[in-house]
């Protein structure tokens, strides 16, 4: 091994073994803040703390233990979820652990049974819908035919563009729309027409895009998600099946997406150069017949899931019992085989079952109601919502949005009356999508902000905007229609 070798292998090393300690110090201190959590009232001899048992009581230093680790992001957000519902089974729910109930052998299946629940054959549907479509390139196929009819105007493209965004992201991981619409149009902004200022809007445009037309469907957005789960649970049926979410999420999120582009219109190209872009040109390469048929096949699929889910109130057929049909015509057709379905984003099913046992456990041992019991009779309704709408925007700017919902969902089960619940718990789920202010806040604003033509102020600037009038918008639209 030559010097330059030995010293690059010690250089990787000495990152990992400072990458370690980090990691191992901040699951250090966020075991020593949830058992601050626990005891300082006692310490402080808060009395209404007293009515609080044992088990909730954990609960409550597991939701601290958490909130801390997936703040600090000391390791992926998803093996925070499984250590979630590793240490309720253990603790709560397994027979001779430390809070079971005495003789109940089969408390511990509570925290696992979010694994088999309907959202998550839902949003298993939903991924394979979507690898279908970016394996065959319907998704480019669209985004291209679309945008090479727009005119050379960047006002045109720029609308067209968002709307793409918008309508693959209601079906589609936002990740990977975003990413496959900057690189249909990176070729456009290469050739400098339109300027620097277009190059800006049009790259801001994609995240915003993707972040706000995600607010629309269940499978949009993992919040989304998560809210339905927690409402269905709560009794809120037509809320919590596919269209009834529409009805809730495509008027705030049309809105938002009306409102960008007006902001990006007039912030970056009222005044920009005269030059035009050039339209795209579309020129696909001609198709294997093998590849045609399965374009096709990808086309009829999802045409008839997206209907079906649309139509539940009709046909009967729950939206999680349709999103089987996408699995099965794919692997039969041999669009998806396994290694397909070995990419599929497994981190995010962690995330979402870790999220929803969580929340088992907030109910469960009574941790809820409690907290519901502490909030005075003036802070529900509207100030309770502002409130938990701020929240969720601040955090999912800090913290994934996913697990924002999984910490704020369960306490607005606890501090929200029943006739607000279903308010409340939506709201918290749009919110979580109106973070957009930091590089960081979503995937699509790094995909964006990796690009270099698009600087941290530019995402603060619409950002902050977007984190008042996001939740603003769908406190008024949601009591509007609930």
């Amino acid at each position: 091994m030559d010097l330059d070798t030995r010293a690059e292998a010690q250089r990787q090393i000495g990152l990992f073994q400072r990458k370690l300690a980090r990691g191992i110090a901040k699951v250090a201190i966020a075991v020593l803040v949830s058992f601050l959590v626990v005891l300082i009232p006692d310490w402080i001899g808060w009395s209404a703390f007293k009515e609080l048992d044992a088990d909730g009581r954990f609960t409550l230093g597991l939701l601290a233990f958490a909130a801390f680790l997936w703040i600090t992001e000391a390791i992926p957000a998803f093996a925070v979820a499984v250590l979630v519902i590793g240490l309720e089974v253990v603790v709560l729910g397994m027979p001779g652990g430390f809070f079971a109930s005495t003789g109940d052998t089969k408390a511990w299946q509570q925290f696992v049974e979010p694994w088999a629940s309907p959202l998550m054959w839902l949003f298993l549907g939903g991924f394979v819908l979507a690898s279908g479509t970016e394996k065959t390139g319907l998704d480019r196929w669209v985004a291209a035919s679309v945008l090479s009819k727009a005119s050379g105007s960047p006002v045109a493209i720029l609308a067209t563009s968002m709307g793409i965004t918008f309508l693959l992201s209601m079906f589609m991981s936002n990740t990977a729309t975003a990413t496959m619409m900057i690189a249909v149009l990176a070729p456009l902004v290469a050739t400098g027409a339109g300027g620097k200022q277009f190059a800006t809007a049009l790259y801001l445009a994609i995240p915003i895009a993707a972040n706000v037309g995600g607010m629309a469907t269940i499978i949009g957005t993992p919040p989304n998600a998560l809210a339905s789960t927690e409402l269905g649970e709560q009794g809120f049926k037509d809320i919590a099946s596919f269209a009834g979410w529409m009805k809730i999420g495509v008027v705030p999120s049309l809105f938002l997406g009306g409102f960008s582009f007006l902001y990006l219109w007039i912030r970056y190209l009222r005044k920009a150069p005269d030059s035009s872009p050039p339209a795209l040109t579309h020129e696909p390469r001609d198709p294997t017949p093998e590849e045609r048929i399965q374009f096709f096949v990808v086309v009829i699929v999802f045409l008839t899931t997206v209907v079906l889910w649309m139509t539940e109130s009709l046909h009967g057929i729950p939206a999680p019992v349709t999103a089987f049909f996408p699995m099965v015509a794919f692997a039969a057709t041999g669009v998806l085989g396994p290694h397909d379905v070995r990419k599929l984003p497994w981190d995010i099913l962690l995330l979402l079952g870790g999220g929803l046992a969580l929340g088992k456990a907030v109910q469960v041992t009574g941790l809820a109601e409690w907290m519901g019991n502490l909030i005075p009779d003036t802070w529900t309704g509207l100030p309770l919502m502002i409130g938990f709408g701020l929240l969720a925007v601040l955090l999912s700017n800090l913290m994934s949005n996913t697990a924002t919902a999984s910490l704020l969902i369960p306490l607005g089960v606890g501090l929200a009356g029943e006739s607000e619940l279903a308010a409340l718990l939506a709201l918290i789920a749009m919110s979580c999508s109106s973070a957009m202010a930091l590089p960081i806040s979503t995937p699509p604003n790094a995909v964006a902000y990796s690009t270099g033509k698009v600087r941290s102020q530019d995402f603060l600037e619409i950002g902050l905007i977007m984190a008042i009038l996001g939740p603003a918008i769908s406190i008024i639209w949601i009591n509007i229609v609930t």
